[in-house]
């Protein structure tokens, strides 16, 4: 039975491979994400994740969870980028259950303790 208060996190190392997987899923393929050698003269100094990958592996965190569940509606936030070869911790917590509706605070925290995402997700549970 789900709760107010609980909270499914899971460890995640990002990964070129990964990026590069996610840039041709998505189109997204901006250097600053794909190019080591381009980010690699940016102010960030190597790979940058996608802010919709972190998001992504968020959702899996959800699903594993919650299998058959439906995102409704979300609010993101990158305070900090995401390397590769960081790891990081995924979290999402529950802060409000309505029927079969779950609002959830939803982080990526890096190894540093920044947050590397913050916002919220509502998920029709079934």
């Amino acid at each position: 039975m789900i709760q107010v208060g609980q909270t499914f996190t899971r460890a995640h190392t990002l990964t070129q491979d990964a990026f590069n997987r996610f840039a041709a899923l998505s189109g997204d393929d901006n250097p600053i994400h794909v190019d080591p050698e381009f980010s690699a003269r940016t102010r960030f100094g190597k790979p940058v994740a996608h802010g919709m990958y972190l998001y992504s592996l968020i959702c899996g965190v959800i699903i594993q969870q919650f299998p058959g569940a439906i995102q409704v509606s979300q609010e993101l936030m990158f305070p900090a980028p995401s390397f590769v070869g960081e790891t990081i911790t995924l979290n999402a917590r529950v802060i409000e259950i309505d029927r079969d509706l779950v609002r959830f605070e939803t982080t990526v925290v890096k190894a540093n303790g920044e947050l590397g995402l913050q916002g919220e997700a509502v998920w029709r549970i079934k």
